[in-house]
């Protein structure tokens, strides 16, 4: 039995061209399932706390007002349209997130040699992340305990994670 023109045999591998769709949907929907694990964390957070979207209220502010307008972040009241615009900036900075991920987990099912680089970029990523904001957005860190972000970020990597290995479960990362 041959097989079809422009059809791959259930073993050949897929050429970068024909996965490139599933990459794609597949960087989507992590990145979807990170920006909502990390949102649905703080909104946990805040509502525990008795500030409902207290926390996108601030960092919007921080993005979209600057640093500045955190003098009393105690005193910030909710606001839905900064919760919007920051929200909507949170998720396309995961999408992207998760888009960059999908693409090197394509990259290392084809080179399992890479594996352990793309765990460590990971780990210097998150940490990183961290370290930035601390030194740079500290006014927003004295509004939010840097705990909960940590935290938060963690959840959301997990999340992403588990959306990669339930697609990739045969994935190996070789040192």
């Amino acid at each position: 039995m041959a097989a079809q023109p422009g059809t791959a045999s259930p073993g050949a591998p897929i050429s970068p061209q024909a996965e490139a769709p599933n990459v794609y949907s597949e960087g989507i929907l992590a990145g979807l399932v990170g920006a909502g694990t990390i949102a649905l964390w703080f909104l946990i957070l805040d509502t525990f706390r008795g500030r409902p979207f207290y926390t996108p209220t601030v960092l919007g502010t921080a993005l979209f007002r600057g640093l500045e307008a955190l003098s009393e972040p105690e005193q910030l009241p909710a606001s839905l349209e900064l919760v919007l615009s920051f929200t909507w900036v949170h998720v396309l900075a995961f999408l992207l997130i998760g888009v960059g991920a999908a693409r090197l987990l394509a990259l290392a099912e084809r080179e399992p040699d890479f594996g352990f680089g793309i765990v460590l970029l990971f780990v210097i990523f998150e940490f990183g992340f961290v370290l930035i904001s601390l030194a740079f957005a500290e006014p927003v860190l004295h509004a939010l305990a840097w705990q909960a972000v940590l935290v938060g970020n963690l959840l959301a990597a997990a999340a992403m994670a588990a959306v990669f290995r339930v697609r990739h479960p045969r994935l190996m990362i070789r040192p």
